[in-house]
């Protein structure tokens, strides 16, 4: 599969020189396709695609003579899969460990593979959440990728996430007088955020990631998270990243943390385990999405190093449920996010089965995904759609996805900017 993606990015690489052939116009045909606008599917569905654009959709489309007809049976042709939230420079293994010992060039290729897999899966777009320590060497993935250099989904990064000392992305667990670097930026005020955001836009951000909450633990029952910044702290860092037009994604599960990310105008408030009543009003009212990342949550529970381990982070994980049904519930808005990297790259539709076994319906899910997803990413006129002018990010799954959205765990076909990576 790598070859044939190597070849096929070639050639659209080539289609640019002077004296390129014309073109490439493809016709997609499937027995579906799913007009995510209008919450159907269309029977049977086709897409004609002409360069990197989409210039029909629909039951039928226009044939043009020489157009290449790609039939995917009996499958349902969607928008390509939107990642919110991926961690292209984790693996699975010992996070705290992978960070220290592995040098920041072998994270990056271990970067390029997972960007690779994440694609093939179907993923067309992500927003890669942080390093983890690597700086910004997302940067440089992100302009490989643009640049038809690697494969991989179109990503917004962030660089390094912000974190204050001693906080939750801290090497906390380490012998003090090794020094070990943090897997975050140490920012400890307003002032000092504003510094940090500054540095990371100037090496290429697209986005700022704020750390807000952690570490979470359970007393008397109920879940408890210590704040990392004030409403005011976090105030000042989406203002200066508005500043020059970009915005604050956070990591936050309980309250007061999830509120004040609420209050500040957070772009996103990333995990959303416990939210307050206060605090998904606002969501509702600003349209601020929870991104749950439910995959991440399961993954732990069902690895942990213990018993007593397991108990406590599946007594967690149902916690997690319970707050999950209360804000869809309360119509908050959600975007689809997995926190995949701990987890094996390509692995990540889970998101989507879990997310409708604990209460949205697989429409709901996927428009989650592909209309507030591409909203998220700043694309909301380019990508989520299968809709003329749009780019042509396009795969195929088998059967019928709104009755079991467990099928985009089975994607079959991936294109992207009308070329076919997967077939």
């Amino acid at each position: 599969m790598v070859a044939v993606c190597a070849i096929v990015v070639a050639e659209s690489a080539s289609a640019a020189q002077p004296g390129a052939p014309p073109t490439r116009v493809m016709i997609l045909h499937a027995a579906r396709l799913l007009d995510i606008e209008a919450g159907r599917l269309i029977t049977p569905g086709e897409v004609l695609v002409r360069g990197e654009r989409i210039v029909e959709a629909g039951s039928s489309v226009t044939h043009p003579a020489g157009a290449e007809v790609i039939d995917l049976g009996d499958s349902t042709l969607l928008p390509g899969l939107i990642d919110a939230h991926v961690h292209l420079f984790l693996h699975p293994g010992a996070e705290d460990l992978q960070t220290v010992q592995e040098s920041v060039p072998q994270r990056t290729i271990m970067a390029v593979l997972a960007a690779r897999d994440d694609l093939m899966a179907g993923f067309t777009a992500e927003r890669d959440m942080g390093t983890e320590g690597a700086g910004s060497a997302d940067t440089a993935v992100r302009n490989a990728i643009d640049a038809g250099q690697i494969p991989g989904p179109r990503l917004r990064v962030s660089g390094n996430a912000i974190d204050i000392l001693g906080g939750h992305e801290d090497a906390i667990k380490f012998n003090p007088a090794q020094h070990v670097l943090s897997n975050a930026t140490y920012a400890n005020n307003a002032e000092e955020l504003v510094s940090a955001i500054r540095e990371q836009l100037k090496e290429g951000a697209d986005f700022i990631k704020i750390y807000e909450t952690g570490a979470d633990f359970i007393r008397d029952n109920e879940f408890h998270t210590p704040y990392q910044y004030s409403a005011a702290q976090l105030s000042a860092a989406v203002q200066e990243a508005a500043r020059v037009g970009k915005r604050v994604a956070v990591h936050a599960t309980g309250e007061p943390g999830t509120l004040y990310a609420a209050q500040a105008g957070a772009e996103s408030i990333d995990h959303a385990n416990q939210l307050g009543e206060e605090t998904m009003r606002l969501m509702r009212e600003k349209q601020i999405p929870a991104v749950p990342t439910f995959t991440i949550f399961e993954y732990f529970a069902d690895r942990a190093a213990s018993p007593e381990e397991g108990a406590r982070l599946h007594r967690m994980f149902d916690m997690k449920v319970e707050g999950f049904r209360k804000q869809v519930a309360a119509g908050v808005p959600m975007a689809v996010g997995s926190d995949v990297g701990p987890f094996p790259h390509g692995t990540q539709a889970r998101e989507f089965v879990l997310m409708v076994k604990y209460g949205m319906k697989p429409l709901a899910v996927l428009q989650a995904d592909f209309l507030n997803g591409a909203k998220l990413l700043g694309w909301e006129e380019q990508i989520g759609k299968l809709k003329a002018n749009y780019l042509a990010d396009v795969i195929a799954a088998p059967g019928d996805p709104l009755q079991d959205i467990g099928v985009l765990e089975k994607v079959r076909f991936v294109m992207k900017g009308g070329v076919v990576y997967r077939k």
